[in-house]
């Protein structure tokens, strides 16, 4: 990313969607309520007809849920936006939903791309909890589905021609937890040749780092506990999309119907969080290079998977569509489920723990914790080995973090 987007993504993440109200408060409020009163019947017509920052029940929306959809949106698809205002066109361009959890978002976008009847496609490593909802709960709705080792673009045009009424691909880049990529603009070539849309769960990106839309993505989705709020603080989804049908129509309503509603004071502390994020990632993408350094160099270590690393197999496909490599890394350690253990048991600063994205650094072993429930001859086919490690590189100093690894595996 150039110098001067930066400090454009920097000011959007700050200032973007901002509540400005008419007592003057430099932070927005929280507007813990359930419900929100009407002045009198013409203000109810007014909301019925549309008017904006009307709101009527915190199931539907709220300030704090909206002012946070803004802000996601703006940054997601930042140079979309940019390229209307341009262009002269004031309409909306890009837009986002907050859901209560990311599997939330990540199945509300699904449900509302793919109906009973069709087909979706998708990669063939996925987050434990989505690989789940594809591969068991979709099928129970009658929404086939099927899987395209990397997405690559011939198993993917192998694919289509199969599952003719494919309606959407649903990918990761980089995948949990084996951190592979998927070249996004050539799925989306692919899939919308065949009139098709395209979803991406851009979690270990986030916005900072690659924003799919502008690639030609229809959806991104993001679990927003991750990078997004960064401190570990809360679960939170979001969903946004350059197609504002089928956002309004399909996906947002899911909100509302299946009662994944986020809490003000949840969107409050995410929007928080987000101001920041520009300014952590890039510490992110410093601590990650150096750790995954160490970590390569390390005798006990078989493999690093980092799309920062000259070995990494996608190293130009990563710096052809990310604007930074972030600070999620997988590895192998040596000796299999008995060598993983050893070494998560004496780890001392780097917490033991799912979930990924804090200021800390959280480190976890996929097969038996965020991929425990895939049944194991999957996982060895995903690469997800015994000896896999998925560390999440936090913010501490990057000696503290490479001298808990070292005395861990020494």
């Amino acid at each position: 990313m150039t110098k001067s987007k930066h400090q454009k993504f920097a000011t959007a993440a700050i200032h973007a969607g901002e509540i400005h109200d008419a007592q003057g408060t430099h932070i927005a409020p929280i507007y813990q309520t359930s419900t929100f009163t009407f002045k009198d019947m013409a203000a109810v017509e007014a909301y019925s007809d549309g008017a904006e920052n009307s709101y009527i029940y915190s199931r539907g929306s709220h300030p704090n849920r909206a002012a946070l959809a803004e802000k996601l949106a703006t940054l997601e698809g930042y140079q979309l936006i940019q390229d209307a205002k341009a262009a002269g066109n004031n309409e909306p361009v890009v837009a986002a939903e907050i859901f209560g959890t990311g599997m939330a978002a990540i199945s509300a976008a699904l449900l509302g791309t793919a109906q009973a009847g069709d087909h979706v496609i998708a990669q063939d490593v996925l987050y434990g909890s989505t690989d789940h909802f594809v591969k068991e709960l979709m099928p129970q709705y009658g929404i086939t589905t099927s899987r395209a080792k990397d997405l690559t673009p011939e198993v993917l045009e192998e694919a289509f021609a199969e599952h003719p009424n494919t309606k959407c691909v649903f990918l990761e880049s980089p995948a949990n937890p084996t951190m592979i990529l998927v070249d996004i603009a050539a799925v989306v070539e692919i899939a919308h040749a065949h009139n098709a849309k395209v979803i991406v769960d851009n979690t270990f990106a986030t916005p900072i780092l690659q924003r799919p839309l502008e690639l030609g993505a229809d959806v991104v989705v993001h679990s927003t506990t991750k990078y997004i709020n960064g401190h570990g603080t809360l679960l939170g989804g979001a969903v946004i999309s350059s197609d504002i049908q089928l956002l309004e129509e399909k996906i947002g309503p899911l909100i509302r119907f299946f009662g994944s509603v986020p809490s003000p004071f949840d969107c409050w502390l995410t929007n928080l969080g987000l101001k920041t994020l520009p300014l952590r990632m890039q510490q992110h993408n410093i601590n990650g290079m150096q750790v995954a350094q160490f970590l390569e160099a390390h005798k006990s270590i078989n493999f690093v998977n980092y799309p920062g690393l000259e070995s990494f197999p996608q190293h130009e496909l990563a710096k052809s569509q990310m604007d930074g490599f972030g600070g999620m890394i997988a590895f192998e350690v040596a000796g299999g489920y008995e060598g993983a253990s050893k070494f998560l048991d004496r780890l001392k600063l780097c917490s033991l723990a799912v979930s990924l994205g804090n200021v800390d650094t959280l480190i976890e072993h996929p097969a038996s914790m965020t991929h425990g429930d895939i049944e194991p001859e999957i996982r060895a086919q995903t690469g997800i080995s015994d000896g896999l490690i998925r560390l999440s590189v936090g913010l501490e100093s990057a000696e503290d973090i490479i001298a808990d690894l070292d005395q861990a595996l020494g």
